[in-house]
């Protein structure tokens, strides 16, 4: 091939889940459930949002944007990854591979953005009532999604422009269900000392920066907390947090698992399933969280609902 990858690999094998035929079907038919169980609870979130002006709240605009990049990171993987389950394999042209982990790497970024800014809505909401509606403008909420996005793309561009000077010319099966950055690091023939340092850079670089949003907002947060007289007045403040404590949890746990501890101390098998905790389960389980332990949420989702069998 001429121009920046010089590659004599056309496409690539995703080994998939399991080689055993039985088992694929049976992993088919649950992942597809689960599947689309992931996407009505997002797209209902995100209409019951937009549609109840109850919700028309800074919390729950970050909320449905979030429920947006779930659908986006989990549609990234598991299509391809159904199709392999029947197929017992899946080919993958080189671009197609690239597209995928762009795909995945922008929405993943985008995830940890936002999640960082709902941290910040809620050290404003709990420690600055009185300023909420100063500080947490809609000029100010576009804004930090706009950054959220941005950083994401920009995220992506560096992982992309880091594959496009890999050269394959040699093996092409991956032995996973989607095409990740170090299994594709590995079939490569190009010197990658370089380019294997300049995502984790970028990646660490957002980690380091959410993560340190987060806390320091959960450090003020419980701070105001503990300061409170009325036990009732804590139970209500912490509560507005759990949440939103409970999606970082999962999903903070499962890329720690992944792209921070050692490889070693995990095989690749394992590394599978935690994979699809956080493409798959982690954006299923989030209107769960969002949805059954918040008062809003239920009381729209009722009022919405006898409006339509009304």
């Amino acid at each position: 091939m001429e121009g920046g990858n010089h590659t004599s690999v056309t496409e690539f094998i995703l080994l998939g889940l399991t080689k055993d035929p039985i088992l694929c079907v049976i992993l088919f038919v649950i992942f597809l459930a689960v599947y689309i169980v992931m996407l009505a609870g997002n797209i209902s979130i995100i209409i019951l949002i937009r549609t109840c002006s109850q919700l028309h709240t800074p919390m729950y605009f970050f909320l449905s944007h979030l429920a947006f990049v779930d659908i986006g990171c989990s549609t990234s993987v598991m299509p391809v990854m159904l199709i392999g389950l029947l197929r017992h394999r899946m080919a993958l042209p080189v671009a197609g591979c690239e597209v995928q982990l762009c795909s995945m790497v922008m929405f993943g970024s985008v995830d940890c953005f936002l999640l960082a800014a709902m941290a910040y809505d809620r050290y404003v909401a709990i420690c600055l009532p009185l300023l909420y509606s100063t500080y947490m403008s809609s000029c100010l909420c576009s804004l930090l999604v706009g950054v959220s996005y941005i950083g994401g793309c920009l995220n992506s561009w560096s992982f992309g422009s880091c594959l496009l000077k890999l050269s394959f010319c040699g093996p092409n099966e991956i032995d996973h269900f989607f095409c990740d950055f170090a299994p594709l690091v590995k079939l490569s023939c190009s010197d990658v000392s370089i380019i294997q340092i300049i995502p984790s850079i970028t990646s660490g670089s957002i980690l380091m920066v959410t993560v340190f949003v987060m806390v320091l907002s959960y450090v003020f947060i419980l701070n105001t907390i503990l300061k409170m007289r009325s036990t009732e007045g804590r139970h209500k403040a912490f509560s507005t947090c759990t949440s939103h404590l409970t999606a970082v949890t999962l999903y903070y746990g499962t890329i720690t698992i992944i792209y921070v501890l050692p490889k070693s101390s995990y095989s690749t098998d394992q590394n599978k399933v935690i994979s699809l905790f956080y493409t798959l389960l982690v954006p299923m389980l989030n209107p769960l969280i969002y949805s059954l332990r918040n008062k809003d949420v239920k009381e729209a989702l009722k009022k919405a609902t006898i409006r339509r069998y009304s």
